[in-house]
C-alpha cells in the first residue's frame, strides 16, 4: 500500500476511534486493523474493518427517521432528538448522503480509499 494512503487511513482511523459516536464494534475492528498493519493478517483485517465501517455508516435518511422515532427521542431526549433531526434534514437538503458526525465523516473518508488499501 502507498505510504501516504496508509498514513491517511491511519489518521482517519484514530479520529474514528476517538469519536464519541463510534460504535464499540467499529472501535474493535479499527484497533484490530491497526494491530495488523504490516503483518500477514493485514489483508483479512482490512476486509473485516471495511465491512464493519460499511455496516455502521449512518445514511442521513436513517438518522432522520431514528431521531424522529420513539426510540430516538427516548435515547437522546426530545430537545436533542429534534435538534439532530433538524440538522440532518439540513445536511440532506445540502446533498449529504450520510450523517456528518465525526465517526461517520471518518468512515466515509476511509471507505473512499478502500480500493487502495
Amino acid at each position: 500500500m502507498d505510504k501516504k494512503i496508509l498514513e491517511y487511513v491511519i489518521e482517519k482511523t484514530h479520529i474514528l476511534m476517538h469519536s464519541p459516536s463510534c460504535s464499540h464494534e467499529a472501535k474493535a475492528a479499527a484497533q484490530a486493523w491497526l494491530n495488523a498493519v504490516g503483518t500477514e493478517t493485514e489483508a483479512a483485517e482490512t476486509k473485516k474493518y471495511v465491512t464493519e465501517l460499511e455496516a455502521d455508516l449512518m445514511p442521513v435518511d436513517n438518522l432522520i427517521d431514528f431521531t424522529e422515532s420513539k426510540n430516538g427521542i427516548q435515547l437522546f431526549g426530545a430537545d436533542t432528538a429534534h435538534k439532530i433531526a433538524v440538522h440532518a434534514k439540513a445536511i440532506k437538503a445540502a446533498g449529504a448522503d450520510y450523517c456528518d458526525c465525526p465517526a461517520c465523516t471518518a468512515a466515509v473518508a476511509i471507505l473512499e480509499k478502500k480500493e487502495l488499501f
